[in-house]
């Protein structure tokens, strides 16, 4: 299938198949780049949704911790790290969180989100101005609905591969 821009499309395969993530530059110029930085890099390869709730959203994107494959991987640390970069400044911008946004995590601290993402199943506006949105789900959103749910999430489903679409 072809995007419209491809190198501002995100291509995941996921234990529950394809989701396809428009990126959003003109929001989150920053986070946008780090995020297909570490996609380029694999780094996104094989890490579980760690925290998956019902109605609300399903986080992923520890790569320390995160990987299930990975000699580092504890389902229980699962969600408690990051990448070997450095934290990102927030980019709160207007963009509400609606069903299908896509977002970053973080810590207390706004300029503490790495590299842990969160799609949200439904609307959230209380999340609206304090977490970067930087995308949002273009297709296989009913592959999102189907992520197993839990805090942590017992046997998780992952993201297989996630790349960048003009790499794709």
């Amino acid at each position: 299938m072809a995007y419209d821009n491809p190198e501002d499309t995100l291509i995941l395969e996921t234990t529950k198949g394809r989701v396809v993530i428009a990126l959003r530059p003109d929001l989150a110029p920053n986070h946008v780049a780090h995020i297909k930085a570490l996609a380029r890099e694999g780094a996104y390869d094989g890490v579980v949704f760690h925290r998956v709730i019902e109605g609300f959203m399903a986080q992923t994107g520890d790569v320390k911790f995160g990987k299930s494959t990975g000699p580092q991987f504890d389902p229980n640390r699962a969600g408690m790290g990051g990448s070997d970069k450095p934290n990102l400044k927030a980019e709160f911008n207007s963009e509400p969180h609606v069903r299908g946004t896509a977002s970053m995590a973080r810590a207390q601290s706004p300029d503490s989100a790495n590299s842990q993402f969160f799609i949200c199943f439904d609307d959230a506006p209380f999340l609206n101005r304090q977490y970067t949105v930087w995308g949002k789900v273009i297709e296989g959103m009913e592959n999102v609905d189907q992520i197993k749910r839990g805090e942590p999430v017992r046997d998780p489903d992952k993201i297989v591969s996630m790349k960048v679409a003009a790499d794709a």
